[in-house]
Parts: C-alpha cells; structure tokens; sequence
C-alpha cells in the first residue's frame, strides 16, 4: 500500500485529528499529514495491529516534537 493509501484508516485519521490540535501554532497540518502516514508506513507489518493505534500517535508525536525542537 502506498503512504496515501493510509488515509482511510480510523487510526490515521485520528492520530491527525490529535496531533493536529496539539501541534496547532508550531507545525502545518500537512507537516503533521505527512508525518503520521510516513509513520504508518514505517509501522506497517512490524507491530500487532491491536497496538498499532498507540503506536502510530506515538512515533508521528515524536517525529513532529523532534521538529520542534529543531527549529528552537
């Protein structure tokens, strides 16, 4: 599947929903985008799918937080 073949998925969705809200003022939404399919990708077939929810919010929160530092 492609990174755009994500999109669909409710896990992606709400990890972007979230993070979104969280990272509003610090990140463009398409950075956050972005961001949380690369992770999904990343986290296709290495991970359970039960935790697979948890885990994409948390590595795409990571990535993004490590932008944010960056830029500071």
């Amino acid at each position: 599947m492609t990174v755009d073949g994500y999109r669909r998925e409710p896990c992606c969705r709400e990890a972007l929903t979230r993070l979104t809200a969280e990272f509003r003022g610090r990140v463009p939404k398409g950075v956050v985008a972005c961001t949380v399919l690369e992770a999904r990708h990343d986290l296709q077939g290495q991970i359970r799918p039960g935790a697979l929810a948890e885990l994409l919010h948390r590595l795409a929160h990571h990535r993004l937080d490590a932008m944010v530092s960056a830029r500071t």
